[in-house]
């Protein structure tokens, strides 16, 4: 019998179109094939930098997301009680003059009375830059309740930042760590990485309580208890200085390892470095036996040891307090291994394994290269240890601390963009802080801010607080709570708009799910979105929210304004937001819109611009006050946030330019002609060591990626940090609440500290023993891709997973039901048994679960009756303290959500009613138009099939 043949290269459609994905935050290049104007295929586009052609479940199920039949059709003004999902379709004009007169209001009174909070939108430069035009100081992003610990570390520390600010040398690496990663984000780039090591025979260690997707491919699985990663860390840094593997000359060229730091208790400059008249920050020059520029390039500077300055005072070297601090017994391996869950052994031969890799097989690039100083470097040589976190490290309470402990272990062993390390990916690095602080406090005579909501506090005199020092924006972030608050405290607002009904007006929210699986406990943000006085009005007044499909939080809305898919608009992956730079040079992408609308929705970017107009907003409106951009594509090209800077960085001027160089009004045709992304390739002398390369630094600034080509010097000693301390202790003229003070100066150190989540601290006395996390699959991200035909296909109910020894201790099996219970309330599920997890951890996927009724799913859909969150038992606030008071369950440095600090307990359960997971709420009504096209996609065989 012949072998059937496959025709393997058949045209799938009769066009194609390239553009990028936007099903997670990966943002890779797609190859969208048509047929007869329809959607037929989705695979990934080889060329492009971010993905090279691999594209995941999500990516080519991006079909169904553009199909959805959950996909909002028309503007919606509710008619009935907010919750009820009782809504009229409206026409786009009076929906936008609804908008209009509302927020024109809130301009001519109070701009900080509108609360503009985005989701995952990849659009923070716009969105940021009409907070700041409109002139309110409480605009936040999603970075606040998903990464911001990561973040703010990174670049408080070194200039840049894990994921999008950063990632492993594929190439070179030979041992590489992974602290907290699930497969959720960064999916493709990670798999690519991961086989690459592999090829090479690298060492690949997860840590992490769960072993799914990239854990279950490492070669060693480290099942450490959450929230102690920190610990672990500390203990790697302890057994390597007790080794003395520590790279001494990477640490004076590259860090302020050698500042001398003032050692004066009860001085208001005790901790801060010793600086000469010019404020030029001093070391001990051990050939001269005196103090000298720490930057100065003759000196062979002291790391140890305790100086007289010219004032008499004592000092010593950042590295000196650093080594005394790590070197101390408490984190020896046998001090942490049973808090950690890791065995002391395990604890000694991976540090031992990391040394042997860092110091006897240092990796050597024959390329010269020339520092900032002007000193030529022959070759390039780097420690082969990378390493890369995520929200398995973030969401803690204790996340900024770990983070910035991972950079320290990063910077000792000379680790940081070198050979075989992490490296920064373009634009990054960044100058330490990298901007301003936070605007807020003036406003230009236009009524603008002078610069953007969220900034980069440089210490106390940063802060957004009144004279009492609480906080002036509405989710706290900015305040002694939390006083690098970068992303903003987005889960903080619901609450605190409901706690302080006088300070908000409208509350904007942009693809933001805060009634459900962004909340922390959606039944009570359900409930104080929908609560009134005692006159019967609501207590937030006003709620705008935009969305391209029927979410939970919709139902909560006044006004509803609906948003086109990624398929159906233009969008800017830009320089000034997160782009898709590599360690190899920056790049940025464009989407396109390869569908015509077929309903009357606009893109969100769109309308944004438009409402920028008509509120005659600086840079919206012109002099005259007529609108300047007739559309968010023509704002990507005519757009200059400072002369030659735009939105997009390639084919600028006359099509060749790059960077900083004039408007192209073809720019968007050049992108579109080069498959919607453009690429700088960095020459070979650029490519490592870029806090301190000379031609790097020089062709950043050139292109305005920087502001200075001075050398970034690397923090492993934080002033900044040190500042916040001393404002606690008495110094300075802005000081913390009194409540606040010991806080502040326990958890503002400028090294690294390791405490326990607070949640867990709470929870000491109580029955609550057992961790409970989630991770987000590799095939889901968000609500929206849990909503998608294809990839419901794969998981459309979840579970909550029990290690084996304790389902046994709990009589539990497979699919028993259990009660799991917190502080802050409880849910009933089932479970399922596996091994490789940490013994006291429960967990389960995130986002699975859904409302009854909402994303077009039908009444009895398994999301709703078999799924689950675990958010149920979360909290935002803390149990007050003795004043009454409560604070935010956040990490106190930055603000970041603690989803993963929950503690809870766990019973077995007789089979829940109708077997069906709690807690459950009403069915929402389908939404006016869903109806009916729910139906048609039934008739069909679609999703509610």
């Amino acid at each position: 019998m012949a072998e059937e043949t496959i025709a393997l290269s058949k045209p799938v459609g009769d066009s194609v179109a390239y553009t990028t994905c936007y099903m997670c935050a990966c943002r890779c290049g797609i190859k969208v094939h048509m047929k007869d104007g329809a959607l037929r295929y989705i695979e990934g586009n080889r060329d492009h930098p971010v993905n090279r052609g691999v594209l995941c479940a999500k990516g080519s199920a991006g079909i169904m997301t553009a199909l959805s039949p959950a996909r909002l059709r028309k503007p919606l003004k509710r008619v009935g009680p907010r919750g009820a999902n009782e809504f009229v379709e409206i026409e786009w004009d009076e929906a936008m003059d609804i908008a209009t007169k509302r927020l024109a209001a809130i301009r001519d009174s109070d701009p900080n009375k509108l609360a503009f909070f985005t989701g995952r939108d990849q659009s923070q430069s716009l969105t940021g830059y009409f907070a700041q035009m409109f002139g309110t100081m409480n605009y936040a992003a999603h970075g606040g309740f998903c990464s911001v610990n990561m973040a703010a570390a990174g670049i408080y520390s070194m200039g840049g930042a894990f994921w999008e600010f950063g990632e492993p040398d594929w190439e070179y690496a030979k041992i590489f760590l992974l602290f907290g990663v699930a497969e959720d984000h960064d999916s493709n780039p990670i798999k690519l990485g991961l086989a690459r090591l592999k090829q090479r025979g690298a060492k690949i260690i997860s840590i992490n309580p769960v072993r799914t997707g990239y854990s279950a491919v490492a070669d060693e699985f480290v099942g450490i208890t959450p929230g102690t990663d920190g610990l672990l860390v500390f203990s790697l840094i302890h057994c390597l200085l007790k080794q003395g593997k520590i790279d001494t000359q990477y640490l004076v060229s590259y860090t302020n390892a050698h500042y001398l730091v003032i050692d004066a208790p009860g001085s208001a400059d005790h901790g801060l470095f010793a600086r000469d008249l010019q404020g030029n920050p001093l070391a001990f020059d051990r050939t001269t036996q005196q103090t000298k520029s720490a930057r100065a390039t003759d000196i062979d500077p002291a790391l140890l040891g305790e100086y007289r300055l010219a004032d008499g005072r004592r000092a010593r070297p950042a590295f000196a307090c650093l080594a005394e601090r790590y070197i101390s017994g408490d984190y020896a391996p046998e001090a942490v291994a049973e808090r950690c869950g890791v065995p002391a052994a395990d604890i000694h031969r991976i540090a031992a394994e990391i040394a042997e890799v860092a110091f006897n097989q240092a990796v050597t690039i024959n390329q010269p290269w020339t520092d900032s100083n002007g000193r030529r470097h022959e070759t390039m040589t780097g420690r082969p240890v990378a390493m890369h976190g995520m929200r398995g490290i973030s969401a803690h309470s204790n996340g900024f601390h770990t983070c910035r402990a991972i950079h320290i272990l990063q910077m000792l062993l000379g680790a940081v963009d070198t050979p075989g390390s992490w490296r920064y990916k373009s634009p990054y690095p960044k100058p330490i802080p990298p901007g301003p602080g936070p605007a807020g406090r003036e406003r230009k005579p236009d009524g603008s801010l002078p610069s953007l909501p969220l900034g980069f506090p440089k210490g106390p005199e940063d802060l957004l607080v009144d004279a009492g020092g609480e906080p002036l924006r509405i989710d706290r972030a900015f305040s002694w709570e939390a006083p690098l608050g970068i992303h903003g405290m987005m889960h903080m607002a619901i609450s605190e708009a409901h706690a302080h009904p006088e300070k908000i007006d409208t509350l904007f929210l942009f693809m933001a799910n805060m009634a459900w699986n962004s909340a922390m406990n959606p039944g009570e943000t359900s409930r104080m979105l929908a609560d009134c006085d005692e006159s019967g009005n609501y207590t937030i007044p006003f709620v705008i929210v935009v969305d391209a499909f029927a979410s939970e939080t919709v139902a909560y809305a006044d006004l509803v304004l609906p948003d086109a898919t990624y398929l159906e608009r233009y969008d800017c992956i830009s320089l000034l937001d997160r782009p898709i730079g590599s360690a190899h040079g920056p790049a940025d992408a464009i989407r396109i819109p390869v569908l015509p609308l077929d309903r009357d929705v606009r893109p969100f970017q769109d309308m944004l611009i438009d409402l920028g107009g008509r509120l005659k907003l600086p840079n919206f409106a012109d002099a005259a006050g007529q609108p300047i951009y007739k559309s968010y594509a023509d704002y990507i090209v005519r757009h200059e946030r400072k002369p030659g800077v735009g939105p997009l960085a390639g084919f600028r001027g006359d099509g060749t330019a790059f960077g900083k160089a004039p408007v192209n009004p073809n720019q968007l045709d050049d992108y579109i002609k080069n498959k919607s992304f453009w690429v700088h390739h960095l020459p070979p002398e650029q490519l490592y060591f870029k806090y301190a390369n000379r031609d790097y630094l020089a062709g950043a600034k050139a292109m305005g990626l920087i502001d200075s080509d001075q050398q970034i010097v690397l923090n492993l000693y934080s002033e900044i940090m040190q500042k916040f301390r001393l404002a606690a202790q008495g110094h300075g003229a802005v000081q913390p609440p009194e409540r606040l003070r010991h806080q502040i100066d326990a958890v503002m150190d400028p090294l690294p500290i390791w405490y326990a989540p607070i949640e867990e601290s709470v929870s000491q006395s109580s029955p609550y023993t057992l961790h409970a996390i989630t991770q987000r699959p590799m095939a889901m991200y968000h609500s929206w891709g849990s909503q998608n035909v294809w990839l419901r296909q794969i998981l459309s109910e979840n579970r909550l997973y029990v290690h084996s020894s304790l389902a046994a201790s709990h009589g539990l099996d497979n699919e028993d039901w259990v009660r799991v219970t917190s502080r802050n309330g409880e849910i009933t599920c089932q479970v399922r048994v596996m091994d490789g997890l940490n013994p006291n951890t429960v967990w389960t996927w995130n986002a699975i679960g859904k409302r009854s009724g909402s994303w077009g799913l039908k009444e009895g859909a398994p999301e709703a009756k078999r799924g689950f969150l675990l958010n149920h038992v979360l909290s935002e606030y803390l149990p007050a303290d003795a004043s009454g008071q409560r604070l935010s369950n956040s990490d106190p440095v930055t603000g970041q959500a603690a989803w993963f600090d929950a503690m809870v307990k766990i019973e077995k359960v007789e089979v829940a009613s109708q077997g069906t997971t709690l807690p459950q709420f009403p069915a929402l009504k389908s939404l006016p138009g869903l109806q009916f096209r729910m139906q048609g996609w039934l008739h069909r065989g679609g999703m509610n099939k």
